[in-house]
């Protein structure tokens, strides 16, 4: 990991104070996606540097280009953090995001996303799209875990440029795939169920 990646993770742990918990789940260097509420532009930090590192070395966040590609900074923390962005104003047959995932972690890394599509001005939980679906269709074996990020609307409030450090917790769950013959609908309703249940546990 290089030095700006390495300094970005001591000062996002140390702003937020992140404790992670681990609940019928351990770390590990699997493919894995990790599914998270989004409240914060933070958010993707703040998860990808509280895993361990043998882990986070493995794990690429997901965030809109549109947010990430603009000014020098950004575009600075976007190479160290190797983020993998998406362009949400690009998308056709050709330029799938799903597709453009699955061909970005090949077989050895994992993902972070945000399946609310986008953050939740209000810090409840908005119904999940459609990607997490699509994603289990096409690679079936990955574990999907379901993660809880509380208070991080508060560390950075929107509209917000400098964080305000506060305490934040992160849960992580129980692994869950995608059952034979379950439609898109019961899959995202249980998916976004799973993670509520985090939040019910903090």
């Amino acid at each position: 990991m290089n030095f700006t990646a390495a300094t970005l993770s001591f000062v996002a742990k140390l702003v937020c104070g992140a404790k992670i918990r681990w609940l019928d789940c351990q770390p590990d260097t699997c493919q894995r996606i990790y599914f998270a509420n989004h409240t914060s532009h933070l958010d993707a930090v703040v998860l990808w540097s509280s895993l361990p590192k043998e882990v986070r070395d493995l794990t690429r966040a997901v965030a809109a280009k549109d947010y990430w590609d603009h000014g020098f900074v950004r575009r600075h923390l976007t190479k160290a953090l190797n983020l993998l962005l998406i362009d949400r104003h690009d998308i056709s047959v050709r330029r799938s995001p799903i597709q453009i995932m699955m061909n970005e972690i090949g077989s050895t890394h994992s993902l972070i996303v945000f399946p609310e599509g986008g953050r939740s001005s209000t810090g409840e939980l908005g119904e999940f799209k459609s990607g997490l679906y699509y994603m289990s269709k096409k690679r079936p074996e990955l574990e999907l875990v379901p993660v809880y990020m509380d208070n991080m609307n508060r560390v950075l409030p929107r509209g917000e440029v400098l964080p305000v450090p506060l305490l934040s917790c992160i849960t992580i769950g129980a692994p869950m795939w995608l059952e034979p013959g379950e439609s898109k609908f019961e899959f995202l309703n249980r998916a976004r169920e799973a993670v509520l249940k985090l939040k019910e546990e903090e």
